[in-house]
């Protein structure tokens, strides 16, 4: 199938590696032009090189937290008019709701909902005058089933969420679609973080924290970055036009509901 994007531009945030990566490499492979950025410099210029050698697209990478002001204005410099717009950021820590305060509180909210409300605000009007536009915000699985010690996830990216259900109604009549994409657990450096620690407290070894976590699985495995940029990729092509304020699961089968 003809995604009908080749030779439009994305912004993908946070796509040095994992799931961030896995979309830019959908999108490239698509033929999108992309702007990435990520913290490292480093990674973020490897995974560059990477692209424009296996999928002969153009990539900008700019170093930068798009957390930030600056990270957010460097960005939208580099790209200020992108036909596609890949939100994401890093999840904030797990922990017990008694131990935060404002400040915790306040970094979640800035990366995981204001961050991409800022970006866009800064991109939605644009797309809507060109006709085109495609708006994707990676969350998280909590979205639909929140995970207690990931408080300061579930609320912050509900409260993205809860936003774009709204303004996606009114973006859509100008042919610009904005979704979420809700991933369970997949094989990225942040499972890993979570099976070296849940492996340590539970006295097993990493590998028999990550063979019990994919047994509890329906689809018995993680999932990988390439399946979850495949799609993205789809939210963001010519063909996905009459889906906007949806929010797609991607688990492997592990939430139980029927819808």
């Amino acid at each position: 199938m003809d995604f009908g994007i080749s030779g439009k531009t994305a912004i993908v945030c946070a796509s040095s590696k994992g799931l961030g990566r896995g979309c830019a490499e959908a999108l490239a492979e698509e033929g999108v032009n992309l702007v990435i950025t990520a913290r490292t410099a480093a990674t973020l210029n490897e995974t560059a090189e990477y692209i424009r050698d296996t999928y002969g697209v153009e990539v900008t990478a700019i170093p930068g937290d798009i957390t930030t002001e600056d990270g957010r204005t460097e960005i939208l410099k580099a790209c200020p008019d992108p036909d596609i717009l890949v939100n994401n950021a890093g999840g904030p820590p797990p922990g017990d709701y008694r131990d935060w305060g404002l400040d915790e509180w306040n970094k979640a909210l800035n990366a995981n909902m204001l961050t991409p409300i800022e970006l866009i605000k800064a991109t939605a009007d644009g797309m809507r005058a060109r006709k085109f536009g495609r708006i994707v915000n990676i969350t998280s699985s909590s979205v639909k089933a929140p995970i207690d010690i990931l408080g300061l996830s579930n609320g912050a990216r509900a409260g993205l969420t809860g936003f774009v259900a709204g303004i996606a109604r009114k973006t859509v009549i100008d042919n610009v679609t904005i979704n979420g994409l809700l991933p369970g657990p997949f094989d990225t450096d942040r499972i890993k973080t979570g099976l070296t620690a849940w492996a340590k407290s539970a006295g097993i070894t990493v590998e028999e924290a990550r063979e019990k976590r994919q047994a509890e699985n329906p689809a018995g495995r993680f999932g990988t970055p390439e399946e979850f940029g495949a799609a993205c990729a789809f939210l963001c092509s010519a063909k996905a036009g009459y889906i906007t304020g949806q929010n797609i699961l991607l688990d492997g089968g592990a939430f139980p509901g029927t819808l």
